[in-house]
């Protein structure tokens, strides 16, 4: 977490933001730890689900400028696997969006969508909900436990 719990609600978009991206970090532990400082569920429902969405839209954007031929070059990817891949895109389409909250993997569904050119209005609501449902999850979970 860096000691971005200790920044409050800046650490917490912050730490949300970067760990939607292709970081590996955990934002549900960064989440937890400042909705223990500050007792501010709503604010941090907010600010968490703002953070991390945005991570994801980001992530979104930068698969959307890749091209075939730099996964091709840079990460020795067949063509064939592309197209397999795009064929599992195709399939699930924009619903996909609805899992980008889960680490590691949602991160590159974010990539994904983008890079296969899912149309992003949808994506983006999709992921919103998606990443407010994971948080407000944990403030349940943790206001249970407390």
């Amino acid at each position: 977490m860096f000691g971005l719990e200790s920044l409050g609600l800046v650490g917490l978009f912050i730490g949300a933001f970067l760990a939607a991206t292709i970081l590996p970090f955990s934002s549900d532990a960064l989440y937890v730890a400042v909705l223990a400082v500050t007792g501010q569920p709503v604010a941090c429902l907010v600010v968490g689900t703002a953070g991390n969405w945005l991570g994801s839209v980001f992530s979104y954007y930068i698969g959307r400028i890749g091209k075939w031929e730099w996964i091709e070059k840079w990460f020795r990817v067949k063509p064939e696997t592309l197209q397999r891949q795009k064929m599992k895109i195709d399939r699930y389409g924009v619903w996909l969006a609805l899992i980008c909250w889960v680490p590691i993997i949602g991160d590159v569904i974010a990539i994904a969508l983008g890079f296969y050119k899912v149309p992003p209005l949808m994506c983006f609501v999709l992921m919103l909900v998606g990443k407010f449902a994971r948080f407000l999850v944990w403030n349940l979970l943790y206001f249970a436990i407390i």
